[in-house]
């Protein structure tokens, strides 16, 4: 039987007679010189203030200067290096609408929703109805130093933290002006970027009494088109493997010029040909001959990276009320938009057999094509609307988050007093490419408009009905009123004992509205009068709240001088969501409603630490953690979510007037959407247990080694019944079967609704390393600096279905967790003035997607399909950096990024939208790109 997480790390904590733990990261357990006073902090993980070096738990941080070093130029980059994070979003994931214009941070694979973003130690509104933060709205010149926490801490923050915590710290105190900079050009074209800042202090805390800064900066982010990397210009990629050749097909029917489609009467295999190609032997732009027809590449036209842009202001206000007191205040404010470009709309088109059209462009091949018009059925266009352009979706997140907030001692507690009010809103807008299914009807059927014309003939024509608006907007709301407090307590062993004590309240609204195209005069009564070519119809409003209270204690008792146990203990209490803007599964408003379940939670941790020599620390902790049931997971409306990815036959049984498409074995549409339900129906915060232990030894003052093996276990997650589930047992779910108005179909289908309940488990086992090493050379002082995590497990479990084990392969989530993620950083000082980095990225090879690919035959023709499995190579990347302190108050930096060039390895992956060829989440599409940074203080 498999040994549970607590009696497996209770077991080898006291088998070993130590209080086993977590290793801190570099430099975390020097040795110190005890006769020299330390100030005491807040560390991230912990409310008890201490001095750095004591902490229990495996906090990383990166200053200022890893920050410069790392070459990176905006917060979501830098945090994506980490050899810790994996199952983020990355901006290329917005180039077909997925990503959302959202980046993310995910610990240990474990995602993004389960991993908290703080700002100087406050919550931030999340991006949409659930926790997730956008990193993009973080100002990256304003941030001074990052810490990541690579442990549970629902016990001191509450649901969202079970992966951990990144926890950005801004500037303060600072008193000078400075201006800094940054530019980054690829040696190929596209892709490139800068970034600019101004800030400015006045006063010092310590001697003026105050402090105020202010902060401002831009930066912009050029477009990667695919047609400017070879390795990602064709959907038709040439390979080898196993000692054959082969080619990718990502070629789509739909086509332009149009391509013909003849339909015959005995039931026969269609005919498919272009009239252009007929007539020309060549084919258009974007195209690829295949036979007589001229297939769409529809990787060709997207974008790799898609552009941004973004401003930011930060304002700080530190005023000392008395020596023991102080009062402040911080302020973001930030806009980022990000447009990304995928391929045109696809939109097959009814065409007339007695049609001007079919005579025109069809009828003069038919006998080359050995068909007699007479045996023909129907006949439809296949046509790729290219003169509209490629679909471009705009994303922008305006940001404003405030902290006002006193903290100091009193009653001798160190305390902090504060409250957040923080905005997160999104935007979304079509920016060309998609059309107004009406306004593009009515053009075809003036006759104004010809499918058959070569491409980029028709833009003006089908201009007014291209869309320029928006889509839909929402707006998240969060506001914490927090008070925390940690004094020292009675004497125990080595010292005193601290206890740490806390109480927050919060309130989160979220506010979602789909604007006027496709919901009719009223939009709050949606009748589909319109629907977007190239999307799905817009989505019901919701106007949602929630409120939550929580506290916490925490108790450090140090046993002896060597060693030392923290234990802490939450209580958190949620309301259930109030949906102001509630409609039934017919988009029919109803009266405001209560959703979901109310709940509420007592989570804990211990942890402990064993210091057995100067030179030797082991630690261990066990805790359990929660999150709740985003207000998305329960108000989210149904909605259209695309077709079943198996077939299966009827599930209804005539003559029920449900089935109304049931034509024997086939896909269906499907509904998606949170869940309203209460009680034992609804759903129910998810849960987890963590444990981990590790070891740090510095045998010699230049050595440091540290080693953590953590573990963690998540169940009653909440995920989407599967569909062959609810499909392949349709007796047992008849009510989650329906009928639903379909604009682009116009008329009803049968529909099935996967709702979604605490039916998953997950499990996520690794092993961190974070080892150092210093030296002086004939050159210089050197320093190495080795960091890397070895994932043993990421698997995902849902009753009914094959369990998603996701190491080392590509999964069918359509995600890759890797064995290893690694980084290594030699860093040379030659002199005062200069230093040098030489950094190796590396990421492990894994089993590629199995894929569908062609044969290619000794002289490069092609043949047949074949199911083709591979791996993915592994990928390294090496960067280059040179800093000059040029003078005491200007620095100047040059770099390569990807020093060697090299391309992104082959993945046959299909997921991720319209990008073929490589996968754009993992590596990077620029390739060699020299960099400059600058940074001048006055």
């Amino acid at each position: 039987m498999k040994e549970k997480v607590l009696s497996h790390s209770l077991r080898l904590m006291f088998a070993s007679g130590l209080g086993l733990g977590l290793s801190i990261m570099a430099g975390s357990s020097h040795a110190q010189d005890t006769s020299v006073p330390m100030q005491r902090v807040e560390v991230t993980g912990s409310s008890i203030k201490r001095i750095n070096q004591e902490t229990a738990l495996p906090v990383q941080t990166l200053s200022r200067a890893d920050i410069e070093k790392s070459g990176a130029t905006n917060v979501e980059s830098l945090i994506a290096a980490l050899p810790s994070m994996q199952g983020f979003s990355t901006a290329n994931q917005t180039i077909n609408g997925g990503g959302g214009g959202l980046q993310t941070a995910s610990i240990h694979n474990i995602g993004a929703a389960y991993t908290l973003v703080l700002l100087n130690g406050h919550r931030l509104a999340s991006y949409g109805a659930g926790s997730t933060v956008n990193l993009a709205s973080i100002p990256l010149s304003a941030v001074e130093r990052v810490e990541i926490l690579t442990d549970g801490a629902s016990t001191l923050y509450g649901s969202d933290a079970i992966a951990g915590v990144v926890n950005f710290i801004l500037r303060k105190n600072q008193t000078d002006a400075a201006v800094d900079f940054s530019y980054t050009q690829p040696q190929e074209s596209g892709g490139k970027s800068y970034r600019v800042g101004v800030s400015k202090g006045f006063g010092d805390l310590d001697k003026d009494g105050y402090n105020i800064l202010l902060s401002y900066s831009h930066d912009e982010q050029s477009m990667l088109n695919a047609n400017q990397r070879s390795f990602a210009d064709t959907g038709v990629r040439r390979f080898s493997a196993n000692g054959k050749n082969y080619a990718t097909w990502f070629l789509s029917d739909n086509s332009s010029p149009s391509i013909a489609q003849l339909n015959f009467k005995n039931g026969a295999d269609p005919i498919l040909f272009s009239p252009n190609y007929l007539k020309d032997k060549s084919c258009g732009p974007n195209t690829f001959q295949v036979e007589n027809r001229c297939r769409y590449d529809y990787a060709s036209t997207v974008q790799l990276i898609p552009e941004s842009k973004r401003d930011s202001l930060f304002s700080s206000l530190n005023y000392k009320l008395n020596s023991d007191n102080t009062i402040f205040s911080e302020a973001v404010v930030s806009k980022f938009k990000q447009t990304g470009r995928y391929a045109a709309a696809a939109q097959p088109l009814s065409l007339g057999l007695d049609s001007p059209l079919f005579a025109k462009y069809v009828t003069p091949y038919l006998a080359g094509l050995g068909v007699n018009p007479a045996d023909l059925d129907s006949a439809r266009m296949r046509l790729r609307i290219s003169d509209a352009g490629g679909r471009n979706t705009a994303y922008t997140t305006e940001a404003q988050h405030l902290v006002l907030g006193t903290e100091g001692n009193a009653f001798g507690f160190d305390y902090n007093l504060s409250y957040t009010h923080s905005i997160s809103k999104r935007s979304r807008d079509f920016a060309g490419g998609f059309l107004s299914k009406d306004k593009f009807y009515a053009i075809v059927d003036s006759g104004k408009y010809d499918p058959f014309a070569p491409a980029g003939s028709s833009a003006a024509i089908l201009a007014p009905a291209v869309l320029h608006e928006n889509w839909s907007s929402s707006k998240s709301t969060l506001d914490v009123l927090s008070l925390r407090g940690s004094r020292e307590l009675f004497a125990i062993g080595s010292g005193k004992s601290q206890l740490g004590l806390g109480v927050d309240f919060s309130k989160q609204r979220y506010d979602y509205f789909a604007t006027s195209i496709g919901m009719g005069t009223n939009p709050l009564q949606p009748n589909y009068t319109d629907a977007p070519l190239g999307d799905s119809p817009g989505d019901l409003p919701i106007a949602a709240t929630r409120k939550n209270w929580g506290s916490f204690a925490e108790l450090l008792l140090p046993i002896s001088k060597q060693f030392d146990v923290t234990a802490a203990l939450r209580y958190d209490d949620y309301s259930a969501v109030t949906n102001t803007a509630n409609f039934d599964e017919q988009g029919k408003p109803i009266a405001s409603a209560t959703q979901g379940n109310k709940a509420d939670k007592l989570t804990y941790k211990l942890s402990a630490a064993y210091r057995a020599f100067d030179n030797l620390l082991l630690r261990a902790s066990y805790g359990t953690g929660f999150k709740m049931a985003s207000m998305s997971d329960i108000t989210s409306p149904l909605t259209h979510s695309g077709n079943t990815g198996g077939t299966y036959p009827c599930p209804v049984k005539s003559p029920d007037p449900r089935a109304v498409n049931c034509m024997g074995s086939t896909q269906y549409d499907v509904l998606t959407g949170g869940n309203r339900l209460t009680g034992e129906n609804g759903l129910k915060p998810e849960e987890s247990k963590q444990a981990s232990m590790g070891i740090r030894i510095e045998p010699t003052s230049s050595l440091s080694l540290g080693v953590d093996v953590w573990d963690v276990k998540m169940s009653n997650q909440i995920a989407q019944l599967p569909e062959a589930i609810v499909f392949g047992h349709p007796e047992r779910y008849q009510n989650l079967f329906s009928t639903f108005y379909e604009p682009g179909q116009g008329g009803n289908i049968l529909v099935g609704t996967l709702p979604s309940y605490n039916i998953a488990n997950a499990h996520y086992r690794g092993i961190d390393w974070d080892h150092s090493f210093k030296t002086a050379t004939p050159l210089g002082k050197l320093a190495l600096n080795w960091t890397g995590t070895y994932m043993l497990m990421s698997d995902f479990d849902i009753p009914g279905s094959p369990t998603v084990h996701s190491v080392g392969r590509y999964d069918e989530n359509n995600a890759v967790a890797f064995r290893v993620i690694s980084k290594l950083v030699a860093t040379l000082k030659t002199s005062d003035m200069f230093t040098h980095a030489l950094t190796m990225n590396y990421r492990s090879g894994y089993h590629d997607a199995s894929a569908s690919v062609r044969e290619v035959n000794a002289n490069g023709n092609f043949g047949d399909f074949v199911t083709v499995k591979r791996d993915v190579a592994s990928y390294t990347t090496f960067d280059w950096q040179t800093r000059a302190q040029v003078r005491k108050n200007l620095a100047l930096t040059v770099g390569v990024r990807n020093l060697f060039n090299v391309n992104p390895p082959l993945s046959l992956k299909e997921g991720n939208g319209d990008q073929v060829g490589y996968d754009g989440r993992y590596t990077d599409a620029l390739g060699r790109t020299f960099y400059m940074t600058g940074s001048y203080n006055f």
